[in-house]
This record gives structure tokens, C-alpha cells and sequence, in this order.
């Protein structure tokens, strides 16, 4: 399948919506067999057996970091349990644990956040003081062994001054590696004007900020017995990603570097569409002048919950593989489980070592 093909079958779906000689040419740019291959053996033994060797020729012995790695601070949890949205897994979780997983898969630091629930369940007071907390506990934790962890620290959003409060304190006081903020929250999704002054802040400061999913409101178990991360959490992380695209805070803010979890939700899968959505955007020319996939390219993704040839395929032809992380979503998922789904996709030694830890070193270099 040529590149320009493979666009144009990208677009097919819709033909009534999108013009497919409107996809711009180096769209798909076609550099591994892993791509090219990876749509006709997605769910074949010959992927297998591609990135069986990769990890036996290249061992990345206690070196690999993880973005994407959660915590449950003691006092959140106390406040959050019985609320939609948090895992069990996240119950259980210490600092016992989380190294004992890191160790089994050879990661050498985590970066850790908090996850699902989020902080936000509509009181401002409760939603700083549970910041606060959270972020002097992840503190402590980097504190206790710095080389093995990091951290993105929470702000309590949508409040817009407590929130900037907050990343001075985390940035300047606990020296934060960056910040973690969630797709939504509630009806507020990230690209609203309201948030306008924290965006203005982080690319001040060159902030590298983790976006997490969550569940909208407007979304919550909308099919019955489905937990929303089936499928919601990449809708969500979607709608953020083009709140930040189609608001143009993605070229106003150029210095803000964006993580986007779980190979960015399914944003790659529809960037053909997003892209041939915005000439009807107000301004475009303005908001996006050289269109969504310039930028969205500029993302960093992790391949935490994504480790599998659905969301590589279509994360690999958006993006180069300097702009992809390790992440494994621990404690809901595991570090080794992340090493044997990209172990699978066939990767090549030099892109793994790049993406188990080089790419993230250029990021942190603390951990270099």
C-alpha cells in the first residue's frame, strides 16, 4: 500500500464529509515494515515473531521510564473511595509495589501522577486542599529515592487562580518534573477560554504537562456494564486534544509539551477527519495555518493501555518515533505486560531503546 494510498483508504469512511486529495502527501510516511505490515497481521503469529528478538538482542537492563504511573496519596484516597471511576487496583496500591513492578520490567524511574477520579467533584476548597496533599506526598516520595521516582503534580482545575497558585508551588518549591491535569472536567474540556491563563503560564515556563482521561458527564454509562475506560477514556483524551487544536492554544502555546496518555485516545485513528475538518473552522488560518497534523505531531504520546497493533498501527503513521513514551498505567496495568505487547509489534532495536528511554531523557533530563 503506497503512502498516498494509504491516506486515501484512511478517509474512505466518510466520503460524503471529506475530500481525500485534501490529506496532505507526507500524511502516511511509511518508514517500517511495523506499519506497512501491521494493518494485514494485526492479529497474527508473524507480528509475534518479529518482536520476540527485539528484546533479546537489545537488552535495556534497568533503564526503561515510565511517564505514565499513578499513585493513590493517602488522603485523596480517603476522600475519593466509592466514588465512579476509581480501580480497585488503585486501592492497593504503595510504593512497595509500584517499585516491585518497575524492577520486573527493568524501568529505572517513574514519573507518577494521580489518576481516575481526578480531584475535582465540584467544591474549589476540597479540590485545592486534595492538590496540595497529593503533590507534598509525591514529593516525599521523589525525595525518598530520586533516582527511582518523579512526578507530575496535580492542579486543582477548572479553578483557575488556585490552579496557578498551585504550579508555583509544585514547579518552584517541590520541584515538580511537570504537571498533570485531566482531558475534562465536568463540562469543561481543555482548550476552554476559561483555562486561557494556566495554558499562558505553562508555556511560560516550558511545562512539560501529562494529560490523563477521565469520563464526561455527559458520558458516564451510556452503555450498560461498560466501564467507561473501554472506550470513553480515548473519546475524552479526543475532544482535549481538539480543544487544544481547534481553540489554537496548540500554536499559541507552542512551548507547552503536551503528553497525551494511551497513544492519544482515538485522535490518531481519526486524524485524518480532525485534519480535513479544519478549513471550516472560524480563523483557521489563525488558529491552525499549517492544519491539525503539523501539530499533533509536535505531541508526545505513551503507549500505556496501547501497547497493541489497533493503536500502534495508527499512532505509528501519525507520528514519528521520537514522540512516543513508554507508559504502563500501573498499578491498572503492568510494566511487563507493556514490554511483551511492544516486544510484538516489531519494533526495531534502535526505536525500542529510543522509546523505552531516550525520548523521555530528552524530557527529563534529571534521569539522563
Amino acid at each position: 500500500m503506497s503512502d498516498r494510498s494509504t491516506s486515501r483508504w484512511f478517509l474512505r469512511g466518510c466520503p460524503c464529509c471529506f475530500d481525500p486529495a485534501a490529506m496532505p502527501p507526507d500524511f502516511s510516511p511509511g518508514r517500517r515494515a511495523f506499519v506497512a505490515g501491521g494493518l494485514a497481521a494485526a492479529g497474527t503469529a508473524t507480528v509475534a515473531s518479529l518482536g520476540a528478538s527485539a528484546e533479546t538482542k537489545a537488552p535495556i537492563a534497568s533503564k526503561r521510564i515510565d511517564v505514565h504511573h499513578h499513585v493513590a496519596p493517602p488522603k485523596w484516597l480517603a476522600e475519593v473511595l466509592g466514588r465512579d471511576l476509581l480501580q480497585p487496583a488503585t486501592r492497593n496500591w504503595t510504593a512497595e509495589r509500584s517499585l516491585e513492578d518497575m524492577d520486573k520490567g527493568d524501568v529505572a524511574a517513574a514519573v507518577v501522577s494521580v489518576t481516575n477520579p481526578g480531584l475535582w467533584f465540584g467544591d474549589k476548597t476540597q479540590t485545592a486542599r486534595l492538590a496540595r496533599e497529593s503533590n507534598e506526598m509525591m514529593a516525599k516520595l521523589v525525595a525518598d529515592r530520586p533516582a527511582r521516582f518523579g512526578m507530575f503534580a496535580a492542579v486543582p482545575l477548572p479553578d483557575v487562580e488556585a490552579s496557578l497558585r498551585e504550579i508555583d508551588y509544585a514547579l518552584d518549591i517541590l520541584k515538580a518534573d511537570g504537571i498533570g491535569v485531566f482531558t475534562s472536567y465536568h463540562d469543561i474540556w481543555l482548550g476552554n477560554a476559561a483555562l486561557l491563563p494556566v495554558m499562558e503560564e505553562l508555556n511560560r515556563r516550558k511545562a512539560l504537562v501529562f494529560v490523563h482521561p477521565t469520563a464526561a458527564t455527559c458520558c458516564m454509562n451510556l452503555i450498560p456494564q461498560v466501564h467507561p475506560g473501554v472506550m470513553e477514556y480515548g473519546a475524552d483524551t479526543t475532544r482535549a486534544m481538539l480543544g487544544i487544536l481547534f481553540s489554537g492554544a496548540a500554536v499559541r502555546f507552542p512551548n507547552i509539551r503536551f503528553i497525551w496518555s494511551h497513544a492519544g485516545g482515538t485522535a490518531p485513528f481519526l486524524a485524518g477527519r480532525i485534519e480535513a475538518s479544519v478549513p471550516r473552522l472560524a480563523d483557521h488560518a489563525q488558529r491552525l495555518p499549517n492544519g491539525a497534523i503539523s501539530e499533533m505531531r509536535k505531541f508526545y504520546y505513551d503507549v500505556a493501555g496501547a501497547a497493541n497493533p489497533g493503536a500502534l498501527v495508527s499512532l505509528m503513521k501519525l507520528v514519528p518515533v521520537s514522540q512516543v513514551l513508554f507508559g504502563t498505567d500501573y498499578p491498572s496495568g503492568t510494566s511487563r505486560s507493556i514490554i511483551d505487547g511492544l516486544a510484538e509489534a516489531g519494533f526495531a532495536e534502535g526505536e525500542l531503546r529510543a522509546l523505552d528511554r531516550d525520548n523521555a531523557v530528552r524530557l527529563l533530563p534529571r534521569f539522563a
